[in-house]
């Protein structure tokens, strides 16, 4: 009896692992800037942080499942939030994002000092 509690708790917990860190399969217009690339690539990778980070860092960065997010770009350089992005750490896993996403992702989240 005790084995299918614990098949059933560890069922539902990968259950609410996975659909936290699950991306967003909603589409989001684009915003248009005419002062250049540097404010369209932090809007892509504000896009992609509400699709792929938000389920464990939260909606304002302010972490969850995981860490506060909102002043990482004071503690990390962007090819430190990156290299993060890419190959996880801590409970956080690997190769969410392709690496196009995770520098965009990581160039965005540099700014938050």
């Amino acid at each position: 009896m005790k084995s299918k509690w614990a098949l059933l708790a560890l069922v539902l917990t990968m259950s609410v692992l996975l659909a936290a860190c699950g991306g967003s399969n909603e589409s989001k217009k684009e915003s248009s800037d005419s002062s250049g690339g540097s404010k369209a690539s932090a809007s892509a990778g504000e896009e992609l942080y509400q699709q792929s980070c938000i389920g464990c860092h939260g909606k304002d960065l302010e972490g969850g499942g995981g860490p506060n997010l909102q002043e990482v770009g004071g503690k990390y350089d962007e090819a430190k939030i990156e290299s993060i992005i890419k190959n996880g750490r801590g409970n956080m896993p690997s190769h969410l994002v392709n690496d196009k996403e995770a520098a965009e992702i990581a160039k965005w989240l540099s700014q938050k000092k």
